[in-house]
């Protein structure tokens, strides 16, 4: 959905079909959330589509309510990157198996990577839930 009106400014010129196309797709949602009976739908679509200003078009919609604007998408915060991590892994892992493959000493290297990952994420993209005020602080800590 665009954010320009349906019927542009200056009134005072020709009506174009796409905007007498959106004037119509405006009134058959109107008519389909209940706001146009069909006779009356029928009607106004006839007077649309006859237009020839954009003023003409003006009054089919002037008793209507204006399309809600469109809620801004939610960005998706992007996963770190974990290509490293498992190049890492795989690495250590080749090492350690071709070294004797005895105590399994990659678990903490790989582990502070992972953790450090983890964190880095929480601190760059925003995983804190909850903020305290200061006066929520102090009436947690007088009771």
């Amino acid at each position: 959905m665009s954010t320009e009106p349906l019927v542009p400014a200056p009134h005072d010129v020709l009506a174009s079909d796409p905007e007498r196309e959106r004037v119509a797709d405006a009134l058959r949602g109107h008519a389909a959330s209940g706001r146009l009976d069909p006779d009356e739908l029928d009607e106004r679509l006839g007077l649309a589509y006859a237009a020839r200003l954009r003023a003409d078009l003006l009054p089919l919609l002037a008793d209507l309510p204006a399309p809600a604007a469109p809620r801004p998408r939610r960005r998706r915060r992007p996963m770190p990157n974990l290509v490293p991590l498992l190049v890492l892994a795989a690495t250590l892992i080749a090492i350690w198996a071709l070294t004797g493959a005895g105590y399994f000493w990659p678990v903490w290297p790989i582990g502070a990577v992972a953790l450090s990952t983890v964190k880095h994420r929480r601190a760059c993209f925003g995983a804190h839930r909850f903020v305290r005020s200061s006066s929520s602080t102090r009436s947690s800590v007088a009771s």
